[in-house]
């Protein structure tokens, strides 16, 4: 039974050449290829297209994702911030539901009236044991029917908080990235320092220059955006939107006010350059596996019939084949180069992440004690704290960029010696959001920081004088030297001298206390992430070694079909060879022609 082919010079999209590759290889009674193009064909038919945004708090981020999908999805307030992400995808009918982050994840449907009350910051719902990892809301938009997620990150804290980390995992995730920023002001230090950290996890980004209806002075605040980040060699694109005149020119239905408030460009960004780029990926992807997958049934194919074709030769192409049979077997071997590569290179990695994750905090707390010894604890602990908690995020982060930029390299190399690129396996090595494990972990508070009350400085202070008064009038009796008045003075200085030494050892205590509440922070840190890493990496390992399995199990299969065709060749009569060598060459025109059309679609 042959596959169905189309008709000649019929343009073939990716989700025709998927079902023929699936029809070839049911036909074919290959389950086991087929299995491989539904995969193909699942993510081909249910995109998801992940744009986060990101920016400092009070910039427009909800305002934006309401406009660009107009409605009022995410909450605005000008006296709270977010502090849960919102993901805002397409539905036959408006909902919402909570997120919580377990495996599989969790969602519990809520109304959609009551997404205000859970996203907001400090809100009342929420249960700090049971915190959701963020906030589902679907609704009917076109723009988002080609499976379009916008992502409003929290921005509670800016981006000088722990919250940073937190949208830069979320951008190592994203297909695209809009950062947020309004026109008060040009671009911040810690705004362009952001954006190039963002642009190194996320390829496809954007500026968008908000509020530009409250500003008359816009364009020349655009123009310093610009040429910061052309001097920091950031190139990308800088769009000014006004969120106000979008809801308006909705409203309304006017077109020439929807054009004035700048959001044309911006979906045009998304459609094109985002929804389209992703699809193109997607559809060039799944087009290679149908060119894989026909490769494979044509080396079947081919071998068979070169067996038929010429009886003399064919116990040459049997002998072949067994050596083949031998290798592949090989592949599925402990012993195989491959596993031994993935193995070994698994532990290096192991090594290296928790040498570089010791590292990191080894510097965050040399950099505390430095700052700690600079300063009070009583004074500055709450701003100790604070910082902490941010410099430990962002060094969690590097730590797993280096993670998965390692695994990338290991895959590589497997797949090298595996002869077979890895695919899609490298899409299940995520970058996580750092502050989860942060909130496993607090600074000790429990920690002596009050200072001496005057009542109690007064005390110290008395006790020296009058200590020290009372030695010298007793010296000056015995002495027969008559100290009354000097020795008061004497008094008076040794009392000021010892409520500053009393000042100091308490100081010095609460530093020492200061230290320590930071080691067992960062200690408790440390464990939680070496746990997380050791995980993420034993995931990693079972997922290329399945995936390289399965691969060896195919290469098998085909292997072994081909030498029992060429093995049943010798016992054919010469009609029956001529007949199956027909059919052979008529199976391997269709299989090549459905090749080259998915070669074309993967190009």
């Amino acid at each position: 039974m042959a596959p169905q082919r189309p008709a000649a010079g019929a343009t073939v999209n990716a989700a025709t050449v998927v079902d023929l590759g699936i029809q070839a290889c049911e036909a074919y009674d290959r389950p086991d290829l087929a299995t491989r193009l539904k995969v193909a064909k699942r993510r081909l038919a249910d995109p998801v297209v992940h744009v986060v945004v990101v920016g400092e708090f009070k910039q427009g981020k909800s305002s934006l994702v309401n406009a660009v999908v107009g409605g009022t999805i995410c909450p605005v307030d000008d006296d709270v911030a977010t502090a849960l992400p919102t993901y805002v995808r397409h539905g036959p009918e408006p909902t919402a539901a909570l997120i919580y982050d377990e495996d599989p994840p969790r969602r519990e449907p809520i109304a959609v009236e009551d997404v205000r009350k859970w996203v907001v910051e400090h809100s009342p719902l929420v249960d700090p044991a049971q915190r959701p990892s963020g906030v589902e809301v679907r609704v009917p938009r076109k723009l988002l029917s080609a499976g379009l997620v916008l992502v409003d990150t929290p921005g509670v804290g800016g981006l000088g908080s722990a919250h940073a980390a937190a949208s830069l995992a979320a951008a190592a995730m994203a297909d695209a990235l809009i950062f947020v920023t309004d026109t008060a002001q040009e671009l911040t230090r810690s705004e362009v320092q952001f954006l190039r950290q963002a642009g190194e996890l996320c390829d496809t980004a954007v500026c968008v220059l908000t509020k530009t209806d409250l500003y008359p002075y816009w364009r020349k605040i655009r123009d310093l955006d610009v040429g910061h980040l052309r001097r920091e060699g950031i190139d990308i694109p800088v769009l000014p939107v006004s969120s106000a005149l979008r809801s308006r020119a909705i409203a309304t239905n006017d077109t020439a006010l929807n054009a004035e408030s700048g959001y044309p460009e911006l979906v045009k960004f998304l459609t094109e350059r985002v929804s389209g780029g992703v699809s193109g990926r997607l559809a060039s992807e799944a087009a290679a596996e149908v060119a894989a997958v026909c490769t494979q049934l044509e080396a079947q194919f081919e071998a068979e019939r070169a067996a038929q074709a010429d009886p003399a030769s064919a116990r040459q192409v049997v002998d072949h084949l067994s050596e083949v049979k031998q290798r592949v077997e090989a592949l599925k071997a402990a012993a195989a180069r491959w596993n031994v590569t993935l193995n070994d290179g698994i532990a290096d990695l192991n090594a290296d992440v928790d040498h570089d994750l010791r590292r990191r905090i080894r510097t965050v707390t040399q950099e505390a004690d430095q700052a700690i010894e600079e300063t009070d604890p009583a004074d500055t602990w709450s701003e100790m704290t604070s910082w902490l908690e941010s410099r430990v995020a962002h060094e969690l982060l590097a730590n797993y960029t280096f993670l998965k930029d390692r695994a990338t390299l290991l895959s590589e190399e497997v797949a090298e010696h595996f002869r077979e690129a890895s695919g899609e396996v490298l899409d299940h090595i995520a970058v996580p959001n750092p502050t989860p494990m942060l909130a496993k972990a607090q600074v000790d508070h429990k920690i002596e920081l009050a200072k001496m009350k005057i009542g109690k400085q007064a005390m110290v202070a008395l006790k020296s004088a009058y200590g020290g008064a009372i030695m010298f009038v007793m010296l000056g009796a015995m002495t027969g030297i008559t100290l009354g008045p000097i020795g008061l003075g004497i008094g008076l200085v040794m009392g000021r001298k010892g409520l500053r030494d009393e000042k100091k050892r308490q100081r010095t205590a609460r530093q020492n206390q200061a230290k320590n509440a930071v080691r067992r922070y960062c200690d408790e840190v440390s464990f939680v992430m070496g746990k997380h890493s050791r995980d993420t990496l034993r995931r990693i390992q079972r997922q290329l070694r399945d995936h390289y399995t399965a691969l060896a199990e195919e290469l098998n299969r085909s292997n072994a079909e081909a030498l029992q065709s060429a093995t049943e060749a010798l016992r054919r009569t010469q009609a029956e060879r001529e007949q199956r060598i027909r059919d052979l060459d008529a199976e391997l025109t269709r299989l090549r022609t459905l090749r080259k059309q998915a070669m074309a679609v993967a190009r």
